[in-house]
């Protein structure tokens, strides 16, 4: 039996949860050769090396070290170094996840080299084009082989552009598979404050790039910091962008720096309430139960409304704080944790991959 080289591509931060599951698995199989690529496009200690630690991922085969860069310059670099590898080992499978630049750059090396590529996380739309991570996958899944879909919208999604419905598999979400990886690895650690508290995550640009819209986003969480305090995990670029523009906030609102993976768990598994505009975090909350305010106008992530703990919140200072006053620290009574989030996605994938390749 002819052995299978399969190539994971991860680059950024979200990547590695996603990844971890699907790669223990693979590693472990006598069918397949697995190698790992990591771009780099998230590179410090505590936005990379730290997750390959505490989620048990290998080192891995190549590292591309492109790091930071425009849009167009990161994903550039990426091609030019992931074409390379790609020629010199002879992939029979190129898997890819999530949206970010790595993501994009990679699936369209290896379609133009007629490999096929599986896109993990496909089929999920905000139907924002303003978005980057949009873009990256609209374009990724107009040339994937395989589509692994975390929600049943995105299966609509995708039959709705004209995919073919048998390259189409709902094998549910496989972040849930690392929640429970890590949730197991800590079920023994205190919680993270003997007082009540929520959580804070932004990245957005568009929540974070226009120093107005910043300031809009903190005065509201300074309001709701005088009842409840709140942790801000705060993202490097936010903190460069909150220090240039001098932009203050309440002191109950405590600064955190980058946390390893397990850290940011514990931080999150003993919330109260979460405000973000993260789309991973969307899912963890509604898999832990714990309501969320997603600061966006829109979400590729639906069934976290239908059925889970997040709430859409159009980010201005007024709508955070009725939003907050209206639902606190309610949870939806439709919840229903989403089918196929229950810690087994890599092995449905898994099962998939042998019967495609």
């Amino acid at each position: 039996m002819k052995i299978k080289k399969i190539i994971t591509v991860a680059g950024a931060r979200p990547n590695f949860m996603k990844v971890a599951p699907i790669l223990r698995l693979l590693d472990k199989s006598n069918k397949y050769k697995s190698v790992l690529v990591h771009t780099g496009q998230h590179y410090d200690y505590k936005m990379s090396d730290v997750f390959f630690k505490q989620l048990d991922i290998r080192d891995p085969n190549y590292h591309l070290d492109v790091k930071s860069g425009s849009h167009a310059q990161q994903t550039a670099k990426i091609m030019v170094a992931f074409e390379e590898i790609c020629i010199n080992e002879h992939p029979d499978l190129v898997i890819v996840v999530g949206d970010v630049n790595s993501t994009l750059a990679c699936s369209v090396v290896a379609k133009k080299l007629h490999i096929k590529v599986a896109h993990i996380e496909a089929g999920l739309r905000s139907f924002d084009r303003e978005m980057p991570e949009e873009i990256n996958r609209l374009i990724t899944d107009s040339i994937s082989d395989y589509f692994f879909v975390t929600e049943k919208s995105g299966v609509e999604n995708l039959l709705n552009e004209g995919h073919n419905d048998k390259k189409i598999f709902f094998v549910g979400n496989l972040m849930i598979d690392s929640l429970h990886y890590g949730l197991n690895k800590i079920k023994s650690e205190k919680k993270f404050s003997d007082e009540d508290y929520g959580l804070v995550t932004l990245h957005r640009p568009s929540n974070v790039d226009d120093p107005k819209q910043l300031k809009q986003v903190m005065s509201a969480l300074s309001e709701i910091a005088e009842e409840l305090k709140l942790f801000f995990s705060i993202h490097p670029r936010t903190a460069q962008i909150i220090k240039k523009n001098q932009i203050t906030f309440s002191k109950d609102i405590e600064i955190l720096e980058p946390l390893p993976y397990l850290s940011f768990l514990q931080l999150m598994r003993d919330s109260k309430i979460i405000f973000t505009d993260s789309g991973g975090i969307q899912e963890e909350s509604t898999s832990l139960k714990i309501p969320c305010y997603t600061l966006r106008e829109n979400t590729e992530r639906p069934i976290t409304i239908s059925q889970g703990t997040n709430r859409l919140v159009n980010p201005k200072k007024e709508n955070i704080i009725s939003m907050f006053k209206k639902y606190r620290f309610n949870v939806n009574s439709d919840y229903k944790l989403p089918d196929g989030w229950d810690g087994k996605t890599s092995h449905r994938i898994l099962k998939i991959i042998d019967k495609v390749l």
